[in-house]
């Protein structure tokens, strides 16, 4: 990991038109790079709104629909990694929930498809099948960079503390989770699970939500979250559009990882029996 650099999530609504979301993106893309980003982060679905109904319609194939050139475009230009959200993405008849990765030349990193898919039932406020439309991914995404190693995963995920350990233990140093919690469960998990990451595996955890939209339809908590390898908040959004920026160190890492060495203290051979 390089000594220190300075990484921005990018926080905004998501409207119906393809074309808005990219110009707001854009903008803020060019807005991160100019605070002196070298690490910038979209939200979950940040072309297309978060509804099953839409993902068909906005799906793109990658790397060659336009949303995947405007983001290679966007990080050559201002010669940053991006870490592109998450888009609909049209592989033959299937369609994946996908995060993009670029380097600072435009070229593709990588790309991981969301693994779990978020099918949930919140008695009275929230139903929610993305596997009616969705595609889940198979394997983990750890990406290496000129800045650290990025393990990226999406939303959902987040969950699921193996995934994050199987992503630690490639390598990773920052965990990247794009997302778009409903209000629900982000009042009442968002920065408890995002800090636990942190914590379990003594990572950088980055998670960049859309700004909560006017009108109806999919509501998102908001409050992109910046958290230290001590579970400490390094900086947060609130509910609107924002642009949040974090300074991320390795002496900080280094540090927690020397003073309570739980990684190196696992004892794997005690969890095989774990289905």
């Amino acid at each position: 990991m390089q000594d220190e650099f300075r990484a921005a999530l990018c926080q905004f609504p998501v409207t119906g038109d393809k074309q808005e979301n990219l110009a707001r993106a854009e903008e803020m893309v060019a807005r991160a790079a100019e605070a002196g980003a070298q690490l910038v982060v979209l939200p979950e679905m940040f072309n297309c709104p978060y509804d099953t109904r839409y993902f068909p319609l906005f799906a793109e194939q990658c790397p060659e629909g336009p949303t995947s050139q405007a983001l290679a475009r966007w990080a050559r230009r201002s010669g940053i990694y991006l870490v592109g959200g998450s888009i609909p993405e049209r592989e033959g008849e299937r369609i994946y929930n996908t995060s993009l990765i670029y380097g600072p030349d435009g070229e593709l990193l990588g790309k991981h498809h969301k693994v779990h898919l978020f099918d949930v039932d919140v008695a009275g406020r929230v139903r929610f099948c993305e596997s009616e439309v969705i595609s889940s991914g198979s394997s983990p995404t750890v990406v290496g960079t000129a800045l650290a190693t990025l393990g990226v995963a999406i939303c959902y995920d987040l969950r699921f503390p193996e995934l994050a350990r199987a992503m630690v233990l490639r390598g990773a140093e920052v965990l990247v989770y794009p997302a778009a919690f409903s209000i629900p469960t982000g009042s009442a998990h968002w920065h408890v699970l995002l800090r636990a990451r942190a914590v379990d595996n003594q990572v950088f955890v980055l998670a960049a939500s859309p700004a909560r939209p006017e009108g109806d339809g999919y509501v998102p908590y908001g409050h992109s979250l910046a958290v230290g390898p001590w579970g400490n908040v390094l900086a947060e959004a609130g509910v609107g559009e924002e642009l949040v920026l974090a300074e991320l160190r390795r002496e900080e890492l280094e540090r927690v990882r020397r003073e309570l060495p739980v990684l190196r203290q696992r004892r794997p051979g005690l969890y095989r029996c774990c289905p």
